[in-house]
Parts: C-alpha cells; sequence; structure tokens
C-alpha cells in the first residue's frame, strides 16, 4: 500500500519548538565580540545634504565606527531591482546610504557601530547634519504637477507606465449600449510583521569569508547582489536563514542595511548586529497598496461585460527598489481577475514621491485591483437592474476556456494564461456555506438599530513564479533522510508540508525524515525562495526530481555492493534489498546525496469566491462581521490544515486593509503613523466569524504534484467584499463609498446628509 501523506492533515512539525520557546531569531544570537548598529535616518523628506558632522559622535566613549558615504570609495552601491529589472527603473534606484540627497523621511545618513544600542543611540544626537530642504512630493498628483522632481535629471517623476493590452477595447466602447466610469482608491498600508527585520554579519579575515544571518525570502538572490556590491566570490558569502516572525512579501527583500551591517563586520572585523525597532520598521520596510484608478468598464444591457479602459496611478514613494513595480502591473493585468473580458486597455503610471519605497505585501496589486472590479461590478449591476450574484455567474470564465489567456503587460512583454479550474463551482459552494438565499432577504434592513449587508466576489491568485527552485536528500548517519530545499521559510509550514512531499516520494514514513533544512546558501546549489506562492509548486516539484535522482544513485550504490543489477534492488524505509534476502540498512549508505530541479516558465492560478454578511452601526460607523466564507480551489492540496491556515491568516490581513490600516503622511512628507496606537491592526476578538473551505478538484497541468499556490487567496478579496457589503446594508443612504480602508469615521460620513 502507498504512503498517502499527501493530502493529509499533518499537524505542522515547526510549531513544536515555537511553542516551547526555542525559536532562534536574529536577536538571539550574540557572538563573542558582538557590535550594534543603529542608524541614523532623515528626519526630512526631501533635501539636499550640506554636512555630516560625525565629529563629537566618534568621541563618544563605546564608539566603534561611524560611517558614511564617505567611507565608501566610489560611492555607495545602489539596491538594484530583482523582479522586472528594466532599463527605465536605474535612474530611480536607491543607494545604500544618502548621498547627496534625501528622498524620504526615513531614509539612512549614517551609522553608528558600538558597544550596545544604548551608547549608538546616544552617538545619533551628537551627529550633526545640514540639509537644505526642497518641496516635498506629497501624492501623486503633486508629482504629475513636476513642481518638485526626485530626481532632477530624469525630467519627470514618473519612473514608467505599464500597459495591459487585450483585444480592441477602443472598439468596444465606441458600439457599448452602457458604459460607467468611476474614480476609486485604495490607502497605504504593509505587511507589518511581528519580528521586525534584522541583520547580524561576521567577517572571517583569514579565510575571506563572510557570514550573514537573518537571511530570508530570497537568500540566494541577496548574496549576488552582496558579493558584487562589497567585492566578493559569491561562495565567500554564506547567507542563514533564521526562523522568522513573518514574511509578507516585504522581510526578506535586499534593503540598504543589507549592505551596510555586513560592510560594517568588514571594516571592524568584528561581529556586528542591527534589530531593527518598531518605528524604524513603520518608516522603513517597503509599503504598499497606495493606487487610485479612473476605469470604465463596458457592457450589454444584459450584463456581458465587453470591455474595461482607463488609468492608474500608483504611489512608488522615493525609490524603486527589488521587486517594486510587482503591484503596479499586477493592478493592470489582473484587474478582469476571473471574468471574461474579451478588451482590456490599461495603463498605469509609476509615481515617485517623498515616501517609504514600496515593494510587495501578499497578493501585491490584486488587491487593490480587486476592489476596484468587485466595487466597480455591484455598481453595473445596480444601474442594470441585475442581481449581483447573476452578473458575476454571466461573465465568469467557464471551464471549458481554460488555459484561459489573459492581458498582455508590457514593457516586459508578459504573457501569461490561467491554467485550469471551474470557478463556477468554488462560487456555488460559497453561497452554499454562506446559506445566500435565505439572508438575501436581509439586506439594507435596520434591526435592532444596525443596518445588514451581504456581498460576494470572485478572484484568482497567481503562483509558481519560476523560472528554477533546487531540492536535496541525503542519508544521515542513523539512516534517516534529511531534506534540503532553496525555498525559504517564512511562516508557511514548509518543514511540514516537504517532508510529507518526500515521505510519499520515497515511500517511507514521515518520522524518517529527520529534518528539512531551508533557505540557506549553504544546503543547495542554487534556490530562489519564498514568494509569489510559489514554495510548494517550485520546491515540492524540484523535492520529486531529487527523489528520482536519490532512488536511482542508492539502487546504483547498493546493487554494487550486493552484487546484482540495480534495477533488481528493492529499497525499504530502513534498508536495501537484493534478490535471495541479502540487504543492508541504509545507515550503510550515509552521505549519500543527490540534487533535483524543476524548472518551470509558466503559473498557477488558484481561484475562489468570497461572500460576507455584516452589520452596521451608523451612528458610530462601526462594521461586525457576522459571518464570512472563504472558498479556495488550490489544485493538489498537500496538506489542508495549513492551507486552511494560509487562507484565514491572510483573510484577517486583509481585512486589516479594507477596515484599520492606514499609513498617513502630511503634505511635508512625515510620516503620521509612526506607532502601533497610530497605525491601527487587527487583533484575535476583532474578526471571530471566519470560515475557510478548501477544495482540490481541478490541479495544475504545469507541475507534476498538480498544485497550485494558495498563500494570498484569503485576503486578495476582502477589500472589494466588504466595501460591497457596507455599500449593500448602507443602501438607503446612497453611500459615496469608493475608497479603503473604511475606517469609522469614513463609514459614519456615509450615513451624513452631504452638502
Amino acid at each position: 500500500m502507498k504512503n498517502a501523506f499527501i493530502g493529509s492533515a499533518v499537524e505542522r512539525r515547526e510549531d513544536l519548538r515555537f511553542l516551547r520557546g526555542r525559536g532562534e531569531y536574529v536577536d538571539d544570537l550574540r557572538p563573542d565580540g558582538l557590535l550594534y548598529a543603529v542608524i541614523l535616518r532623515s528626519s526630512k523628506a526631501h533635501g539636499r545634504i550640506v554636512s555630516i558632522d560625525t565629529t563629537a559622535a566618534l568621541k563618544v566613549r563605546g564608539v566603534h565606527a561611524v560611517i558614511t558615504a564617505q567611507d565608501m570609495p566610489g560611492g555607495p552601491p545602489i539596491v538594484p531591482m530583482r523582479l522586472q529589472p528594466l532599463p527605465e527603473f536605474k535612474p530611480f534606484e536607491q543607494p545604500v546610504i544618502a548621498d547627496g540627497k534625501v528622498r524620504y523621511v526615513g531614509e539612512p545618513m549614517a551609522v553608528v557601530i558600538a558597544d550596545s544600542v544604548a551608547i549608538g543611540e546616544d552617538a545619533l544626537e551628537a551627529i550633526e547634519v545640514e540639509i537644505d530642504a526642497l518641496p516635498a512630493v506629497a501624492d501623486w498628483h503633486v508629482a504629475q504637477s513636476g513642481q518638485s522632481l526626485l530626481f532632477e535629471a530624469q525630467g519627470s517623476n514618473r519612473s514608467l507606465t505599464f500597459y495591459a493590452v487585450r483585444g480592441d477595447a477602443d472598439a468596444a466602447f465606441a458600439s457599448a449600449p452602457y458604459v460607467r466610469r468611476e474614480t476609486l482608491r485604495t490607502g497605504r498600508h504593509y505587511g507589518l510583521t511581528m519580528e521586525p527585520r534584522g541583520v547580524m554579519a561576521q567577517w572571517d579575515a583569514a579565510k575571506g569569508r563572510l557570514t550573514v544571518s537573518g537571511a530570508a525570502k530570497v537568500p540566494f538572490f541577496n548574496r549576488r547582489i552582496l558579493a558584487k556590491q562589497i567585492g566578493l566570490p559569491e561562495d565567500s558569502i554564506e547567507m542563514i536563514e533564521n526562523d522568522v516572525g513573518g514574511g509578507f512579501g516585504a522581510r526578506g527583500e535586499f534593503y540598504p542595511e543589507d549592505f551596510l551591517i555586513p560592510f560594517a563586520a568588514r571594516h571592524l572585523n568584528r561581529p556586528v548586529k542591527w534589530i531593527e525597532d518598531r518605528r524604524e520598521n513603520l518608516m522603513a520596510m517597503n509599503h504598499a497598496r497606495e493606487a487610485e484608478v479612473d476605469v470604465e468598464i463596458a457592457c450589454e444591457r444584459d450584463g456581458t461585460i465587453l470591455a474595461l479602459r482607463g488609468h492608474i496611478h500608483t504611489d512608488m514613494g522615493a525609490y524603486m527598489r527589488t521587486n517594486g513595480a510587482v503591484g503596479a502591473r499586477n493592478i493592470a493585468q489582473f484587474m478582469a481577475g476571473p471574468y471574461r473580458v474579451p478588451n482590456v486597455k490599461l495603463d498605469v503610471s509609476l509615481w515617485m514621491t517623498n515616501k517609504t519605497p514600496v515593494g510587495t505585501y501578499r497578493g501585491p496589486g490584486r488587491f487593490e485591483t480587486d476592489f476596484f472590479r468587485e466595487r466597480l461590478i455591484d455598481m453595473v449591476a445596480q444601474d442594470l437592474g441585475i442581481d449581483r450574484v447573476a452578473l458575476r455567474r454571466k461573465n465568469l470564465i467557464a471551464r471549458t476556456e481554460m488555459p484561459y489567456p489573459i492581458a498582455t503587460i508590457a514593457p516586459y512583454e508578459h504573457k501569461d494564461e490561467y491554467d485550469s479550474g471551474d470557478y463556477q463551482e468554488t462560487l456555488d459552494r460559497c453561497l452554499a456555506e454562506i446559506h445566500w438565499s435565505e439572508k438575501a432577504k436581509l439586506q439594507g434592513r435596520r434591526i435592532d438599530g444596525r443596518y445588514h449587508g451581504l456581498a460576494v466576489g470572485c478572484f484568482i491568485e497567481g503562483g509558481a513564479a519560476g523560472p528554477k527552485e533546487t531540492a536535496r536528500l541525503a542519508i544521515n548517519e542513523d539512516g534517516s533522510i534529511s531534506v534540503y530545499i532553496g525555498s525559504s521559510a517564512v511562516g508557511q509550514g514548509v518543514e511540514t508540508v516537504f517532508a510529507q512531499i518526500a515521505a510519499d516520494a520515497l515511500e517511507i514514513p514521515m518520522d524518517r525524515i529527520r529534518g528539512v533544512f531551508h533557505g540557506s546558501t549553504a544546503y543547495v546549489s542554487d534556490g530562489y525562495g519564498a514568494y509569489h506562492s510559489r514554495s510548494v509548486v517550485m520546491g515540492g516539484s524540484a523535492l520529486l526530481d531529487a527523489a528520482l535522482n536519490f532512488k536511482a544513485a542508492l539502487c546504483e550504490a547498493a546493487a554494487q555492493r550486493l552484487g546484482c543489477a540495480a534495477s533488481a534492488i528493492v529499497v525499504t524505509e530502513d534498508k536495501v534489498s537484493a534478490p535471495g534476502g541479502t540487504s543492508l540498512p541504509l545507515s550503510a549508505f550515509a552521505g549519500l546525496s543527490r540534487e533535483g530541479a524543476f524548472l518551470n516558465k509558466k503559473h498557477t492560478y488558484s481561484y475562489g469566491a468570497q461572500a460576507v454578511h455584516l452589520a452596521v452601526d451608523a451612528k458610530i460607523g462601526q462594521v461586525e462581521i457576522l459571518d464570512y466564507v472563504v472558498v479556495v480551489d488550490a489544485g493538489r492540496i498537500i496538506n489542508p490544515m495549513t492551507l486552511r491556515g494560509q487562507v484565514i491568516g491572510s483573510l484577517v490581513q486583509g481585512l486589516g486593509g479594507a477596515f484599520l490600516e492606514h499609513l498617513v503622511y502630511d503634505e511635508q512628507g512625515q510620516l503620521l503613523t509612526g506607532s502601533l496606537a497610530d497605525y491601527l491592526l487587527p487583533t484575535a476578538s476583532d474578526f471571530p466569524n471566519l470560515r475557510a473551505f478548501t477544495m482540490d478538484r481541478h490541479p495544475s497541468p504545469i507541475n507534476p504534484l498538480g498544485a497550485k499556490g494558495a498563500g494570498e487567496g484569503g485576503l486578495i478579496g476582502a477589500g472589494g467584499v466588504i466595501a460591497n457589503a457596507v455599500a449593500n446594508a448602507l443602501q438607503s443612504f446612497n453611500p459615496d463609498l469608493r475608497e479603503l480602508p473604511l475606517t469609522p469615521s469614513r463609514v459614519w460620513a456615509m450615513t451624513q446628509p452631504r452638502a
């Protein structure tokens, strides 16, 4: 009987050490001779640096160095783009430390290395900085005006415009019997992690070797960047992935500190550690989500969608760095979502402003564009007098249309298609689970002083970014098996799911898999990390290839020692056997190891539907979720328990973005939400009534596991569904609902008479 760990709700292996307090984070590391780094950050949003005088700071007892741009021969290195590395972005990339100009509050200007953080902070106070202030570019409207330029040599604050095209949208609009045009906005927020960022670097001068702890998400790529910047061969740098208190797309990208701390360690030949405090985290880690659209939809009178057309404006902050363009690109390419939209013409302008640079945050661009699209669909349904569910059902892409090509994005000329699925199934299941037909009579009704609202929406989630992932299997001295993987762990449970995949591939019990080792650059020859919901698809498929290579090598080695053909060898959970009954324990082959890889240029697409029943207290603008249902089809499911956790966790983040989270700047580019007293987050008691259902009816045809990425689906649809449900509840007030987040003050304002 074959193993069946894949598909089983196996409890997470990694949780026990966390529950017992045995996780090891960067701040737990304290090697001998450790020094601490603190960073002087700009308090001005925009200005020219006249001088940075570190004389007094260097005299503070316990200070070992103060590093500025002047200490870097040839000038500070630049943080490059990791994804979409287009030449247009080059002039807008960030130096690792301010050089001649500051462009956002929080930009590093100097690094103090001291015996303690407290001493370093005292030294920061002694650094004298003179900056000639320049007018701040506070939002994309100011950026568009060109009154103040972040990069004068470029002559514009627009770094690039992406174009998403399918069919002939202009022709469709010219003959369409119904058109609606709207302006919609999403607020700025980010993937706040429990553990702020941290880096520790150690330089071994005798061996010419640099060890960097605190790697996350994409350690191999970050090693390539650092090696080039610091002038070392890649194999002279080891990036170590410690436990991470959340990633969410932001943690683990290459930031200025990922160069500054290794540079300081090498400069002083001492271990150096930097741990971000929460204020730094709010002002310096990648932001996301801020976008505005001016979009039109064209339909037949029966609700058949003909075309989407419009302009999108995204606030990129002060610099283009690593993956900052992904969200903007995704807004345009995926605005049609899971619906059949034959004609698309969208452009998205990437505007530079004097704010913290942006990057990816779980469901980048998709959260924003789902709000835009789903809100627009409800408006269309109301205009045309069509039931909201019927309108969606009419336009959902059919199973028979798969694979379904979507809009092409340019520049970068990226073409894509949805791989498989039946979108009607998940919609039907969602409606049934929330009892839509019974609750429909509650729409807009006032019961016990609160207005009830319902909404439903459909979504897709992209996954499996290539081009490659690598895995390795090895036999330990006790005959157990170790798994090494190029994917990273950022809380998604990879140690458990990879053990399930390996156990099934080798047909051994899971307890024979001694450990799953991930992320660090010493484990496999190459790796690509954890982003774009890729770990299971890419890493798991690489693991299947490694298992084939491993079993072939083991059979060959056993055949030589047992005197038979490799094809005659039988491998069981703890031994290898030859005809005639002779055998050897697996421990006799300790050290045998084989690597495998999976190469892929296509994406998987999970999909699903969400529905909510909520109640609004119009007097105070308070919204309570009474029931929320998410249904996801994620192809072949490795572990339904961890998948459900991913869906619920991402949904809570989506609800935080829909109701609470908002990074606010004033007109001078000053961050006004610089603490968790101002930047509100969901708590455990805020959203208790959330339910998730997972389906595996339609495996992906593009990988041997049949799996699809599924770490973001709960979040993607939340903004649109919540907005439509609030509008539905307050329909008697004819609310002007075109912007997220729906804070209590905004909800209350919708119920007030308009001037």
